[in-house]
């Protein structure tokens, strides 16, 4: 049960550090043309101009995703004091709510990667996906190994068997 929980910890710390990371950089989007290029986040800084809905669905995702990688990294990190948590609660509480973050960042990530996979193609820009926003994408599984982790850190204790009967 201990290195599940260890385990289950370090990846939902990971987790939560790309969400956070991808979260906050600008280089999701890379533009390169003839002459220059250019990049972009999830806080464009066009002032006046509206910005386009799947941005907002995107940036609202993902701090959910954030809040809740943080809430289930903060129920292990619980877990390992004794004399803080509920027996067995801990990992259970992280397991459900970094399930729901890596369902939140997974929501992001494909609202994110249909609408821009779907821009038409310029012959003199060349368009492509950056680092920003494939820590996105990685945050996603780490989250989801949390929750797995979790479940078993949940699940893995000692059972009764037909020896204690």
């Amino acid at each position: 049960m201990e290195p599940f929980r260890s385990l289950a910890l370090l990846t939902g710390s990971l987790g939560l550090i790309f969400c956070l990371i991808a979260l906050s950089t600008d280089f999701w989007f890379v533009a390169e043309g003839p002459t220059s290029s250019a990049h972009s986040g999830l806080w464009p800084n066009e002032h006046g101009y509206p910005i386009a809905g799947y941005i907002h669905v995107t940036q609202s995702f993902s701090i959910l995703a954030a809040l809740w990688a943080l809430v289930s990294v903060s129920f292990l990190v619980l877990s390992c004091i004794p004399s803080l948590s509920a027996p067995g609660r801990g990992p259970l509480i992280s397991t459900i709510t970094a399930f729901v973050a890596a369902l939140s960042m997974a929501v992001a990530m494909a609202v994110y990667t249909s609408e821009r996979w779907g821009q038409p193609p310029n012959p003199q820009i060349q368009t492509f996906f950056s680092w920003s926003f494939y820590l996105g994408w990685v945050s996603t599984i780490f989250l989801l190994c949390t929750g797995s982790l979790s479940l078993s850190a949940h699940c893995g204790g000692p059972r009764p068997g037909y020896e204690t009967l």
